[in-house]
């Protein structure tokens, strides 16, 4: 299936400002999230009249009120999925329609218009194909998009927006395993938690990010790569890692991973991750787990791998676990077969060298016809 690209885009291409020459230094080796595209995917939403001014433009700096809403209160989300090229050139996404899914809920968390998805996903299509040739072809490399949205009306006062940016921009990124798999090493925080019932933890919302952040400088002052969030209420269970979500893998071939519920974020890699696991003979649970648990299964051998998984991570296998109560490997703190097989059965699908069973690749195309298209929606505020 293709993505197509609304006809209701403005395109402002006319400024060219990187030569193929200086593109290529700067896609060489690309530090994540620090290179970016030429343009970027932007729409306007105002109360009454809906979203509207949808337009490709040069990625430029945005001029903003001091009293611009997102500022001082916070109403702002974001999603990240990425393109791929595959071995016959095509580019393509995995699965966007579930971060147009995400990207709504996290809008309806915060009291945020719903972005139609026929405009999330034109959005994606028309950047991919304005910055096409940003896309790297290196092996395992990728076009990082993000999408966001944030409250823009001016005003100081507890209450919803009347006015919001949607927006896109992209970035090239390398390879998420340029030296291997190297294990992580986790830091178990018991200072912080990330999410509690009733809270945005489901969200992908920039608070949350921003909340997150004295508990990771906690973890690289222990020497750790990420951080383990336990539960806000009990502090036993094991939630996710600051950015990704985690899978246990035992002896008997089982997979355990903390449910979903409104504190965790429902990643669209986890998802992925299920159903492979599933298809592959594997029994997957969906059940509390504790950190207690978690030692002592390690410790015995029943615990046989570990691995976090997300959009730029992947797949990514966890090794040792430290806490102030110190520290246990997993599997003396290798990478695991499992681990493996599954990152390899989601990158062969993500970049086309295996075939895509479920449906969950789209491949972008040149714009269709005004015809083909519908126009974008106006939206009620949620």
């Amino acid at each position: 299936m293709d993505i197509a690209h609304p006809s209701t885009f403005v395109k402002d291409l006319v400024r060219i400002r990187v030569s193929d020459r200086v593109r290529a230094e700067r896609m060489a080796d690309p530090v994540f999230g620090t290179v970016f595209t030429e343009h970027m995917a932007t729409a306007r939403y105002v109360e009454g009249k809906g979203w509207h001014d949808a337009r490709i433009q040069p990625f430029a700096p945005m001029a903003m009120s001091p009293a611009t809403a997102a500022f001082h209160y916070g109403q702002a989300i974001f999603e990240g999925l990425k393109v791929y090229r595959t071995p016959d050139g095509s580019r393509q996404l995995f699965r966007p329609e579930e971060n147009a899914r995400r990207f709504g809920a996290s809008a309806a968390r915060l009291s945020m218009p719903a972005v139609p998805e026929a405009l999330f996903l034109g959005a994606l299509g028309e950047l991919v194909a304005a910055d096409e040739k940003w896309l790297p072809s290196a092996p395992d490399t990728s076009l990082y998009l993000r999408p966001f949205q944030m409250a823009t009306e001016e005003y100081l006062g507890v209450r919803p927006a009347g006015e919001y940016l949607f927006g896109v921009i992209a970035c090239p990124v390398g390879s998420s395993f340029p030296g291997g798999t190297a294990p992580l090493t986790v830091w178990v925080s018991d200072a912080y938690t990330r999410a509690a019932p009733g809270g945005t933890g489901a969200a992908k919302c920039a608070g949350n990010y921003a909340a997150s952040m004295a508990a990771h400088t906690q973890a690289r002052e222990a020497g750790c790569d990420q951080v383990v969030f336990l539960d806000a209420v009990e502090r036993r269970y094991v939630e996710e890692l600051g950015g990704m979500n985690l899978f246990f893998v035992f002896d008997d071939g089982t997979l355990l991973t903390p449910p979903l519920g409104g504190t965790i974020l429902p990643g669209v890699t986890r998802d992925s991750v299920i159903t492979l696991a599933r298809d592959a003979g594997h029994h997957v649970v969906e059940r509390p787990y504790t950190l207690a648990e978690w030692r002592a299964d390690a410790v015995s051998g029943r615990l046989r791998e570990v691995f976090a998984c997300g959009t730029a991570a992947v797949v990514t296998p966890v090794g040792t676990v430290r806490s102030p109560e110190g520290e246990f490997t997993v599997s003396g703190g290798e990478a695991g077969a499992v681990t493996e097989k599954l990152r390899d059965a989601l990158t062969g699908i993500q970049y086309g060298r295996t075939a895509d069973p479920y449906g969950w690749t789209r491949r972008t195309r040149q714009p269709a016809a005004a015809t083909d298209v519908p126009p974008v929606s106006s939206t009620p505020r949620q």
